[in-house]
């Protein structure tokens, strides 16, 4: 009978047990549903009030600006000539332009521009041609308003060339003057 009467109270001891874990996790989750409920009032807030903390965006320094302004001016950096000259043709009027604002605006900026030529005619004549095309990129850097002091040349004739083949496409891209910061 004992027994009996243990498996009776235990039948109503664990419904009892079931009903009250669920009525403490009812508790829990009206506990999360009043906190978010409280973070969206506080967003509404601060979104009504017109302050938005998640937009400040740190100041660059001059340094960082003036390094932006170099890699983006590397990326154009090459004035090409035609055969046997050192004229710069009005394509890259734009492409100077922006370099010597730069070195306008950047008086403690240097910059090297290297003359450069393809294979054909002998050492002695393309190194000359190579600093007559480096004078004209110089010249006409100084002549947008960039110091002398800021530049300076050096002729690389052919001793540098920037694709090794003997044909014409190859030719075209080696006879070319380069800015170096």
């Amino acid at each position: 009978m004992n027994a009996n009467k243990a498996l009776k109270s235990l039948f109503i001891a664990v419904p009892m047990l079931t009903l009250a874990a669920c009525s403490s996790n009812q508790g829990a989750e009206e506990a999360v549903d009043q906190q978010t409920n409280q973070q969206q009032q506080e967003q509404q807030q601060q979104e009504q009030s017109g302050v938005d903390v998640g937009a400040v965006e740190r100041q660059k320094t001059p340094e960082e600006i003036r390094a932006e302004k170099v890699a983006e001016l590397r990326q154009e950096n090459m004035i090409f000539f035609a055969f046997d000259d050192s004229r710069i043709s009005s394509e890259y009027a734009q492409v100077l332009a922006a370099h010597a604002d730069f070195l306008v605006q950047n008086p403690g900026v240097t910059v090297t521009i290297e003359g450069h030529c393809d294979e054909r005619g002998t050492p002695e004549y393309n190194i000359a041609l190579g600093e007559r095309r480096a004078k004209a990129v110089a010249q006409y850097l100084q002549n947008l308003g960039v110091s002398s002091s800021q530049v300076t040349t050096v002729s690389y004739g052919e001793e540098k060339p920037l694709i090794n083949a003997s044909n014409n496409d190859a030719y075209a891209k080696n006879r070319r003057g380069v800015l170096v910061y």
